[in-house]
C-alpha cells in the first residue's frame, strides 16, 4: 500500500510517467485476454470433436481422418530437424564468440546475415527448398526435404540464442579456467558452454515450436500424404499441415479444430518439459 502511494505521488509530478504505466499495464492485460481467448476458442470449438478411436487410429482414411501418423511424423520431423541444426549452430557460435578475433568484419556479416535470415518468412524457405530438393536434386516431397528446410530456417535462431548465451557467461570463469592451467578447447567445453546450457536450451524451445506449428514450408517440400513414412524419401505430413489440409477441403472442419487442440497441447507440453529441464540445470550449474 505504502508503495502504491509513492508510485501515485510520482506520478502526479509527472503525469507523463502515469501516463506511460497505464500503457503498459493495458498492453499486458489486452496480450493476455487475447492469448486466453485463443485458447478457450480453441478447446471450446475442439475438444467436443475428440473422438476415440477414430482421430486417433493408427491409419488415415477419409472416414476417420486420424491425426496419429500426424503426430508421429511431427516427432519424427522435429528429431531430424534438430539432429541436423542443433550441433552446425553450437559449433559456430562457439567459433564467432571464442574463436574469431574482436572487430572481425566477416563475424560481423554473418551475424547481420543471420539476424536477417531469422525474419525471413517461412514461405520463402519453403520455395527455395522446393527449388533446390524437390525439382533441382529430384528428390521430391519427401521427408529429408522437409527436414533439411526446416534445418536451414532455425539454424540463424539457434546460432543467435547460443551466441548470446555464450557471450552472458563471465569472462572470469575463462581467466579462472586459464590460470588452472586449461586449454582453450578444455576451458570452451568443460566451462563455458554448460554454463551457458541453459541459454541455448531455451534456443531449443524455441526451434521446437517453431518446427511444431510450421506448415507453409512443409506444403512445398514434404508434401501433404498422411501416411506415417518408410522412408526418408517418402511423402508426410506434420500435425500443422494436417490441419491445413483438413480446412482446405472444406469437409472436416470440426476435425480441424480437434487437431488444434492437439498442437496446442503438445506445444504447451514441449514448452514446459523443456523448461522445467532448463530450471534444474540452471539450479545445478
Amino acid at each position: 500500500m505504502q508503495q502504491l502511494t509513492t508510485r501515485m505521488k510520482e506520478f502526479k509530478r509527472s503525469p507523463i510517467s502515469g501516463l506511460l504505466f497505464a500503457l503498459v499495464h493495458l498492453a499486458a492485460a489486452v496480450t493476455v485476454f487475447v492469448l486466453l481467448f485463443l485458447i478457450f476458442y480453441i478447446l471450446y470449438h475442439g475438444i467436443p470433436n475428440l473422438t476415440l478411436p477414430g482421430l486417433f487410429a493408427w491409419e488415415y482414411d477419409s472416414k476417420n481422418v486420424s491425426m496419429m501418423p500426424a503426430i508421429i511424423n511431427t516427432v519424427i520431423m522435429t528429431v531430424l530437424s534438430l539432429a541436423m541444426a542443433v550441433p552446425l549452430g553450437i559449433f559456430s557460435a562457439i567459433y564467432l564468440v571464442e574463436y574469431s578475433r574482436k572487430g572481425n568484419k566477416l563475424v560481423k556479416v554473418i551475424r547481420i546475415t543471420a539476424e536477417t535470415l531469422s525474419g525471413i518468412p517461412s514461405i520463402v524457405y519453403g520455395l527455395f527448398g522446393y527449388i533446390l530438393f524437390v525439382i533441382t536434386l529430384g528428390w521430391g516431397y519427401t521427408l529429408l526435404s522437409g527436414a533439411i528446410t526446416l534445418a536451414i530456417m532455425i539454424l540463424p535462431l539457434i546460432i543467435r540464442t547460443t551466441e548470446e548465451a555464450l557471450i552472458a557467461v563471465p569472462d572470469s570463469f575463462r581467466e579462472g579456467s586459464f590460470g588452472l592451467g586449461a586449454g582453450k578447447l578444455r576451458t570452451v567445453f568443460k566451462i563455458v558452454l554448460p554454463s551457458a546450457v541453459p541459454g541455448i536450451l531455451a534456443g531449443v524451445i524455441l526451434a521446437i515450436g517453431r518446427i511444431v506449428g510450421e506448415s507453409a514450408a512443409l506444403i512445398f517440400t514434404a508434401g501433404t500424404n498422411p501416411a506415417v513414412p518408410d522412408s526418408l524419401f517418402a511423402s508426410t505430413r506434420t500435425l500443422s499441415v494436417h490441419m491445413y489440409a483438413l480446412l482446405s477441403e472444406g469437409l472436416y472442419t470440426p476435425q480441424a479444430y480437434a487437431t488444434a487442440v492437439v498442437l496446442l497441447v503438445v506445444v504447451i507440453g514441449i514448452n514446459a518439459l523443456s523448461g522445467a529441464v532448463a530450471k534444474k540445470l540452471s539450479s545445478k550449474r
